[in-house]
C-alpha cells in the first residue's frame, strides 16, 4: 500500500509541475448550437457570444469562443451575401495574422459540406473552413499541438444541417471552464511571456450613440487570469449614450492565452482601448 501512495503522490507532483495545456479538466464537454443557424459542435464550456446584426451593405456575423486548458476553440459564421465577398475573401480575413507562418491545407468534408483546413506548425493553430448556401463557417484551435485530444474532439464534433440537436447558445460572456483562484497579479515586465489574444469582439455602437455622434476612445484596465477570464475591470474613461457599458460587455468575452511565468499560467494587468468612430 505504501508503494502504491507514493506512486501516486509521485504522478500528482508531476502534474502539478505542467503547464495548464498539459492537463485535462474535468468531463464537461457538451454540443451547443445558435438558434437558427445550422451547425452545431462540442465544446468543454458554454462558449461567448457576440452577434453583429446585419446592416446594409454588411452582412451578420456570429462569434462564439471558449478557452479551456491553455487553448482556445473559437467559431465564426458569416453570413454568405452572394455577390458581396467569397470564402477566400473570409479564409483571407480570418488568417490574416497568420501570414507568416508556415501553413499547410488539406479538404475535408463534415455531412457533405466540402471544406478546407490550414494548420499553422509555428502558432499551432487549427482553422477548418466551410460554406453552404446560407453562411461561411471558421471552426479554430488556438495553441493545439496536431494531436492535442480537445482540438480533435472538437473538430471532429462539427455537424451541419438542419435542426441541430444541442445547447442553444445566446449572446453574452459564457461560462468559464475555471473559477479564478490567483492572488498574485504580474504587469507585462514581470512575466516571460505576456497574455496572448485569441479572440477580440469588438464592442456595437448604440443608436443613442449614433444620433448624437458620439465619438471617441473607452478605455478599461482589466486583468487576464491565469484561469482565462477577463476580470477586475475598470473604467479609466468612458463615453456617454452605452458606449462604455458595450466596451465591457466585449471585454468579458474576450478569449486568451494567459501570460507565462516560471512555467505557469499567471494573472496579468492589460489595458484595453475601444475606438467608437463615426463612418
Amino acid at each position: 500500500m505504501k508503494t502504491k501512495l507514493s506512486l501516486l503522490a509521485l504522478i500528482l507532483i508531476l502534474l502539478s509541475f505542467l503547464p495548464a495545456s498539459a492537463q485535462q479538466g474535468p468531463e464537461s464537454w457538451k454540443r451547443y448550437t445558435v438558434p437558427k443557424q445550422e451547425f452545431s459542435v462540442a465544446l468543454p464550456t458554454l462558449p461567448a457570444m457576440t452577434y453583429y446584426p446585419p446592416s446594409k451593405d454588411n452582412p451578420w456575423q456570429i462569434m462564439l469562443g471558449v478557452y479551456a486548458d491553455g487553448v482556445i476553440y473559437t467559431v465564426v459564421v458569416l453570413e454568405n451575401m452572394r455577390g458581396r465577398g467569397s470564402l477566400s475573401d473570409f479564409i483571407a480575413a480570418q488568417t490574416r495574422h497568420f501570414a507568416s507562418d508556415d501553413v499547410t491545407e488539406k479538404p475535408v468534408v463534415v455531412n457533405g459540406v466540402a471544406g478546407t483546413e490550414y494548420s499553422f506548425s509555428k502558432s499551432s493553430n487549427r482553422f477548418q473552413f466551410f460554406a453552404d448556401r446560407n453562411a461561411f463557417y471558421c471552426f479554430g484551435v488556438l495553441n493545439a499541438a496536431v494531436d492535442h485530444p480537445g482540438a480533435q474532439r472538437f473538430l471532429s464534433s462539427i455537424a451541419f444541417g438542419q435542426k441541430q440537436e444541442g445547447i442553444a447558445v445566446t449572446e453574452g460572456p459564457g461560462t468559464p471552464y475555471h473559477q479564478d483562484t490567483d492572488v498574485v497579479l504580474y504587469t507585462g515586465k514581470d512575466v516571460e511571456r505576456k497574455a496572448r489574444l485569441g479572440m477580440k469582439p469588438e464592442p456595437r455602437y448604440t443608436e443613442a450613440a449614433r444620433d448624437n455622434q458620439v465619438t471617441g476612445t473607452v478605455v478599461l484596465k482589466v486583468v487576464f487570469t491565469s484561469a482565462g477570464n477577463v476580470s477586475n475591470i475598470r473604467i479609466v474613461s468612458g463615453l456617454p449614450d452605452g458606449l462604455t457599458e458595450n466596451a465591457v460587455a466585449a471585454a468579458k468575452k474576450i478569449k486568451f492565452i494567459p501570460a507565462m511565468k516560471d512555467g505557469h499560467y499567471v494573472s496579468m494587468w492589460m489595458q484595453l482601448e475601444y475606438n467608437f468612430n463615426l463612418y
